[in-house]
């Protein structure tokens, strides 16, 4: 059974899944997250949707690249949580399927190629206050307790 965080699905309501892989980035005590402006400002694991003939490790390289500017190493799969939620951007309901990993980011190449987005550092438990979702509060919070 896969855990479902946030508020429960609208009966009658049909949602789409969408599947995406997010990161849990730590490096030096800090995590690394994104902030999106749109549709409403909001801190997030990096990640994103898993595109057509994509793995899950592929996207999740490509999305924290595109969201963090940064590039990671290895990853290792924490879990998968669930969520529903509208996705004003593409008009669209979805059960979000998020796999987390843990990952080290290693270099930076540029300021995020996302439009909207920015790399913040920021102390863990901070962090865990000002995330978007209980889902990634819950794995971040997790990791929290694993590393120290």
């Amino acid at each position: 059974m896969i855990p479902r965080y946030g508020t429960p699905p609208e009966t009658g309501r049909r949602y789409r899944r969408r599947a995406g892989a997010y990161a849990v980035l730590w490096r030096d005590g800090e995590v690394l997250l994104t902030h999106q402006d749109q549709p409403w400002p909001e801190f997030q694991l990096p990640g994103g949707g898993i595109d057509p003939g994509e793995s899950p490790v592929q996207a999740l390289h490509r999305e924290v690249y595109e969201e963090t500017g940064w590039h990671i190493g290895p990853a290792r799969r924490l879990g998968t949580f669930r969520r529903f939620t509208y996705m004003p951007e593409y008009d669209l309901w979805a059960e979000k399927l998020c796999m987390i990993y843990l990952a080290r980011p290693v270099r930076r190449i540029s300021a995020p190629t996302e439009p909207g987005h920015d790399a913040v550092w920021m102390a863990p438990d901070t962090a865990v206050q000002v995330l978007g979702n209980d889902g990634d509060a819950s794995f971040l919070a997790g990791v929290i307790r694993w590393l120290r």
